[in-house]
């Protein structure tokens, strides 16, 4: 029956009693060639009316009945095993829409189980539970091709579904979830998220046709999960057991000696400190307190200094590229045999230009090829063009402007700042000839100047950087050289401690060599001038 058409394009409905290719032919063959003859005579009439609801509800058993047997016989190997394997999984979806095995319906599956749990679940060692995304296309392009498993018009209650789903990932690794049509308010994010919350897989694919679950790299089946939980218990029991048993030893043991501390209490640690400890003085204190500051000092030197080489070398990097960018480009120079225009002009043509409201911008990329060529597509249609740049300073906006002028040709009127930034407008001249090639080649190109403006930004920045990292060096170097002043002048540093020279040297030989030979360069340098002012004094 055609249900709809429009132009060249039918649609067909193949009616309820439909038969497939493979149905017709068994039935002529067993019908061989005998012409099927109805009858429809007006006695038999009656009768067919009253009983045509008997005959519908039998024909319908008898085509479930043999359906059955006809598909098993055309069915491969493959959707035979396939077929037996839904089998045991519940009732199945008899108005299944699409082709091959009719999957299980999911609604005709209890709603809640009693006692139900999410199954026991552990990763292997040395295995990544997440999936890559190359094993995540792997896994949808096999479930692409796989019928699907069970049909589903329920949004919530899926304890059976999820019971069910467990049971066919021990043959399975995914499970392909067919979302009824034609139901209302079917929702399949809550369809997915309930079933991952209650199987533990991983949530393959999810839209309004199908829901693709993986059991996961730690999906255990139900025998072997079960004994693992067993172990996993017993073990927990008797760890339990064995704490209870320790604990009671240790609260049931008398102490020795009455006087004595427990062995490894804060106690017994204050008991030691005070019979074998010795009491570190105030200047003490502070004397290492300033060398670990020193030390610390040093380290952050040294960081700092690590960070300038590196900031060094990105600066020769960037350097080498502009300048490798900057030999394509070829400025042209000025022409003796300008033309000129008068003061009169000049100041008409500014407030012609200032009045354009078709302009052209120059952006980061500066002066290129493509910005000559719109200049000559205006001079095309118009005497004056205006192009506006958001540089900010002036002097770069001059040497832009003169560059323009040089490239193509045209009479520089007016440098006028307006709110988006500076306008730059050009008259082409009375003498104006188009050229033949409007982009001219000794420019560069659009990508090229896009990277002369990456290469100049980094170089900028890099030279910032790398002032402040300086300048960061010298003024802690100038505040641990001012604290080595200090301390020579110090008295109390020339009675010889020994065990606070062992200190200083102990913290000194953390530090790594260079920032140690910082420390005796500069401390030479304050004895070669002491004893400059010594000989100075005899």
């Amino acid at each position: 029956m055609v249900i709809w058409r429009s132009g060249s394009v039918m649609v067909v409905y193949r009616g309820k009693n439909y038969e497939g290719p493979a149905s017709r032919s068994q039935q002529t063959a067993r019908e061989g060639d005998a012409l099927f003859v109805p009858d429809v005579s007006s006695a038999n009439r009656p009768a067919a009316e009253s009983g045509s609801d008997d005959v519908k509800s039998e024909c319908e058993k008898s085509e479930v009945s043999v359906r059955s047997p006809v598909l098993k016989e055309s069915l491969t190997e493959e959707e035979i095993e396939y077929n037996n394997l839904l089998d045991g999984l519940g009732p199945r979806f008899e108005e299944w829409w699409g082709t091959g095995v009719l999957p299980v319906d999911a609604d005709l599956l209890p709603q809640k189980i009693p006692g139900y749990k999410t199954p026991f679940r552990l990763l292997p060692t040395g295995m990544r539970s997440r999936l890559t995304n190359a094993e995540m296309t792997n896994l949808r392009k096999l479930a692409k091709s796989l019928p699907c498993h069970f049909a589903l018009g329920r949004n919530r209650n899926h304890q059976g579904l999820a019971a069910a789903i467990i049971r066919l990932w021990e043959k399975s690794l995914v499970a392909k979830i067919a979302v009824k049509r034609g139901i209302q308010n079917t929702n399949n994010k809550l369809m997915a998220d309930e079933l991952k919350n209650l199987t533990g897989g991983v949530l393959l694919l999810r839209n309004k046709y199908y829901i693709v679950i993986y059991r996961g790299k730690d999906f255990l089946p139900p025998t072997v999960a079960s004994t693992l939980s067993e172990r996993q218990e017993l073990a927990k029991q008797i760890q339990d057991v064995e704490e209870k048993l320790r604990t009671g030893t240790v609260d049931a043991a008398p102490s020795k000696e009455a006087g004595h501390a427990l062995a490894g209490t804060l106690a017994e640690f204050y008991e030691a400190q005070a019979r074998w400890g010795r009491d570190i003085s105030t200047e003490e204190r502070e004397k290492m307190i300033e060398e670990a500051s020193k030390s610390k000092s040093l380290r952050l030197v040294k960081r700092i200094e690590h960070k300038l080489s590196l900031a060094q070398a990105k600066k020769l990097r960037a350097e080498k590229l502009l300048s490798k960018i900057e030999a394509s480009m070829v400025p042209a120079s000025p022409d003796d045999d300008q033309e000129t225009i008068t003061d009169e002009e000049r100041t008409m043509f500014c407030k012609v230009g200032l009045r354009m409201k078709p302009y052209l911008p120059l952006g980061i990329r500066g002066v290129f090829d493509g910005v000559i060529e719109n200049m000559h597509l205006h001079w095309k249609h118009r005497e004056l063009v205006k192009l506006i740049t958001k540089q900010k300073t002036l002097a770069f906006v001059e040497d832009t402007a003169r560059l323009l002028e040089f490239e193509s040709g045209g009479i520089l009127v007016s440098i006028e700042s307006v709110p988006k930034g500076y306008a730059l407008i050009y008259y082409r001249g009375k003498n104006y000839r188009r050229p033949i090639s409007l982009r001219p080649r000794n420019l560069l190109t659009k990508a090229k100047a896009l990277k002369r403006s990456v290469a100049m930004q980094r170089h900028e920045a890099l030279s910032q950087h790398i002032s402040e990292l300086e300048h960061t060096i010298e003024q802690m170097k100038k505040e641990i050289g001012d604290s080595c002043e200090i301390e020579s002048e110090d008295p109390w540093n020339s009675k010889g401690n020994g065990q606070l020279d062992e200190v200083s040297e102990f913290s000194q030989s953390e530090d790594d060599g260079p920032m140690s030979s910082l420390d005796d360069v500069e401390g030479s340098d304050w004895e070669d001038d002491e004893a400059s002012d010594l000989t100075l004094d005899t």
